[in-house]
């Protein structure tokens, strides 16, 4: 074997130690998320008296906040993978924390949050602050 044969075993194990860098995020923070993605797509009539509730201000809630922030981070990971990520989420993430956040038992059973069908969720933005931008 060649000196230079081992250069290129060597450098070949250096490369295969090294690893990728992460993705970068497509949302940088919980609010971006659901202001972009939860609140214009998942369009849900809800009132205080219907089946379904909602907040505007979901961020007062630490329930809400730690769920979103679960699905946020769920969504960032299973975007990446294109055959079944997408359908995974939605299933096993979105839907049972979408059940819990907005039935009258969770928290924003109290809430007077309205918008009809096929209307946008109510938002309101969160203080200045509360959610940087992760990605920054």
């Amino acid at each position: 074997m060649s000196d230079l044969g081992e250069w290129d075993d060597v450098a070949d194990e250096a490369a295969a130690d090294v690893d990728p860098p992460a993705p970068r995020l497509y949302f940088g923070s919980v609010d971006e998320f659901v202001r972009e993605m939860i609140v214009p797509v998942f369009r849900r009539e809800v009132n205080s008296r219907g089946e379904l509730r909602w907040s505007a201000r979901w961020w007062e809630s630490a329930e809400a906040v730690i769920r979103l922030e679960a699905l946020w981070r769920s969504w960032e990971h299973l975007r990446l993978d294109p055959a079944l990520g997408m359908s995974v989420w939605l299933r096993d993430h979105l839907d049972p924390h979408l059940a819990v956040l907005m039935s009258p038992a969770g928290p924003f059973g109290v809430t007077s949050g309205a918008a009809g069908a096929g209307s946008p969720l109510p938002y309101e933005p969160p203080p200045p602050g509360l959610f940087p931008d992760v990605r920054n």
